[in-house]
């Protein structure tokens, strides 16, 4: 296979409601697609980064830049490029993950397609669905969050991740334990505490969280190994867990008893399968993150859950738990999961009509 066109699309997507961590408030997302065309089929990738460097390194305007100056132009010269050999050709790039993760999807949809296989097929899916969970942004107010969390209860979602703070912790877990009982409930803190917190974290011992994830800096490997002995709310890393051998070092430190797999975080989908497979073998409980993604990366994100690894449900939300119009046909709640795609490619593909009333930029890059 050779890449003969690839085109950087930047599309405006309006989030329904604020979205606010420890880190931003987000009410739209800047999104970067990367749609390719090869000599037997076309496909389509999704970068997760977001307009600033402050969930990662990366963002949006800089990922498009090193896709057009330096990533595209290397994989361009390959001429029997397949989707597995992406991230060796792109390897002499340091960094960039989620711009590479992009790329790397774009080709594997084109492979996948060309070939007649969906992407669940091609990971080894065991699941026809996945469960869903949602992720719950900070609120202005306890009464507001509880009203959050009860229209997702009612909505069928099977479990509720509740971003955290310094300030916005303790009680709202609590008000959240105390209305809804046992449901199953974690918390995401995005590197927002640091080890000298450890007493206070422990306080979140009483309310029997499924986990809490990333509660330290994203570097900070050594010291959340320290933190799961202070506390017995099992440790899920996310940010820090940037590769394979990431996981496996946070492993062999007793860092993670919970890791979070998100494909553009590790630099595409076949790494995040090859730490889903490093878990499965060393009993570490996996599940699958979410960058709010448009219908493209959700496609994905659910047929990689659908490995038999994945033993907690993810951040797998409707479309409309974001948009109100997705850029592809929305991906709707079935008693609480999401089906997976057994369609050609990665599971999605854009509606032109929608997506040409949202396209913001389009940049072809020839080979």
């Amino acid at each position: 296979m050779k890449l003969t066109d690839v085109e950087l699309v930047r599309v405006a997507m309006p989030l329904v409601s604020p979205f606010r961590t420890s880190f931003s408030t987000q009410t739209a997302r800047d999104i970067l697609l990367v749609h390719v065309t090869t000599d037997d089929a076309e496909g389509w990738g999704e970068c997760v980064a977001l307009s600033e460097p402050y969930y990662s390194p990366e963002y949006v305007g800089g990922a498009a830049d090193v896709l057009e100056r330096f990533l595209v132009p290397r994989l361009s010269a390959v001429t029997d490029l397949t989707a597995e050999t992406v991230a060796e050709v792109l390897a002499p790039v340091r960094g960039h993950r989620m711009a590479k993760a992009a790329l790397e999807m774009a080709v594997l949809d084109a492979q996948l397609t060309a070939a007649g296989a969906s992407l669940g097929q091609y990971f080894g899916a065991t699941r026809a669905t996945v469960p869903a969970g949602v992720s719950v942004g900070i609120m202005d107010s306890i009464p507001e969050l509880l009203d959050a969390v009860a229209g997702y209860l009612a909505e069928g979602y099977l479990r509720i991740k509740l971003k955290i703070e310094p300030g916005w912790d303790v009680e709202a877990v609590s008000a959240v334990r105390e209305r809804f009982g046992d449901i199953p409930l974690q918390v995401d803190a995005n590197t927002a505490y640091t080890l000298a917190d450890a007493p206070h974290l422990r306080r979140l011992d009483d309310f029997d969280l499924l986990l809490i994830e990333q509660p330290l800096g994203e570097e900070d490997i050594r010291q959340h190994a320290e933190l799961a002995k202070l506390i017995s709310t099992p440790v899920c890393l996310d940010e820090s867990i940037v590769s394979a051998e990431a996981a496996a070092d946070a492993i062999a430190l007793g860092a993670a008893q919970v890791i979070n797999i998100k494909p553009g975080r590790v630099g595409g989908y076949l790494e995040a399968r090859r730490i889903h497979d490093l878990c499965r073998a060393n009993g570490i409980a996996v599940w699958c993150g979410g960058m709010l993604e448009t219908g493209l990366g959700r496609a994905a994100n659910i047929a990689l859950a659908a490995l038999p690894g994945f033993n907690l449900p993810g951040d797998i939300s409707a479309s409309d738990r974001f948009y109100a119009t997705d850029i592809t046909a929305p991906f709707v709640l079935v008693d609480g999961h999401q089906v997976v795609p057994t369609v050609p490619g990665i599971g999605a593909s854009p509606l032109p009509d929608i997506m040409d009333e949202l396209v913001t930029e389009r940049r072809w890059i020839t080979s």
